[in-house]
């Protein structure tokens, strides 16, 4: 089974519900919401809605995976988990936790009481990638059954148990300001539905800034098989988001603040709009109108 969200709430809470059945719970990173708290959002969500839940950072980042200096903290967390119904709970380490510490995190997911809860684990950083590390990752995470959570445009899982888990930050110049094309979330379907079967469950998490957008869009493609309609390359369209930005600009600011964004052209072609950009020769634009005028729309 297949499902499809977001890594927090990225619009309110009762759109994200009516469009998605699964959210990435992050909040739990960075405090430890009250239990009357917790409580309302399970009573005030649909029965069929799940919640995954990321492991506070005390865990992860302060403690760095000792068992003895977490147990308080991940305590707290798996309370959580048991008022949301929560299933699945996600451990994301910094970069600066690197392979050399494996067997801290093996301790950790050997010792501490899961309470039936499935635990999958983000190691990032690109030491991580290098083969003898998977290979060694791969060993530790059969024996602990822990699933390997990754971003499937950088690399594929090297262990899934009963779930397989991921999470799609965006790989442009800047961290999470990207926009995935339909190719590429065709593409990302590829990869991931080998692992779809009867008795493992798949997440896909999106994590970039236009996360519902893009959500929405590849949800839709794996239940249709076809994206909905984008916006074309228009005056209209190009207008409407240049209004967003704040004037005087210039082709620089442009491309760093939106040139991420796509938009398609003819014959249904993306391309990012930092494309359209690089044409610009002014140094100053102080309103929507002189870009469009300029780019001959």
């Amino acid at each position: 089974m297949l499902k499809i969200g977001c890594c927090g709430y990225p619009v309110n809470t009762r759109k994200y519900q009516e469009t998605f059945n699964v959210v990435e719970l992050n909040i739990t990173f960075y405090r430890y919401p009250k239990s009357q708290t917790v409580r309302k959002w399970r009573e005030t969500s649909p029965i069929c809605f799940e919640f995954t839940v990321k492991a506070h950072q005390d865990i992860t980042h302060k403690y760095k995976m000792n068992l003895e200096l977490t147990r308080e903290s991940l305590n707290a967390v798996k309370e959580i988990c048991n008022i949301l119904d929560a299933k699945v709970l996600l451990f994301q380490t910094p970069a600066a936790f690197k392979p050399d510490r494996i067997g801290e995190a093996a301790k950790f997911f050997e010792h501490a009481d899961r309470d039936d809860l499935i635990f999958v684990w983000e190691p990032r950083g690109p030491l991580w990638q290098k083969p003898e590390v998977r290979q060694k990752l791969k060993t530790t995470l059969e024996k602990l059954d822990v699933s390997h959570v990754t971003d499937p445009f950088l690399s594929m899982p090297v262990y899934t148990g009963k779930v397989a888990y991921f999470r799609l930050h965006g790989h442009g110049e800047r961290m999470y300001y990207y926009q995935y094309s339909n190719s590429e979330l065709r593409n990302l379907h590829d990869k991931i539905k080998l692992l779809e079967t009867d008795d493992k469950q798949v997440y896909v998490f999106f994590n970039n800034i236009t996360m519902f957008e893009d959500a929405q869009r590849f949800s839709s493609f794996v239940d249709s098989g076809v994206f909905p309609k984008p916006e074309i390359c228009s005056k209209e369209a190009l207008e409407k988001i240049l209004r967003k930005i704040r004037y005087p600009t210039t082709k620089n600011e442009l491309i760093s603040r939106i040139g991420w964004k796509l938009i398609e052209i003819e014959n249904q072609k993306q391309i990012k709009m930092a494309n359209l950009f690089r044409h610009l020769e002014r140094n100053k634009y102080d309103n929507p109108i002189d870009i469009i005028n300029e780019l001959g729309l």
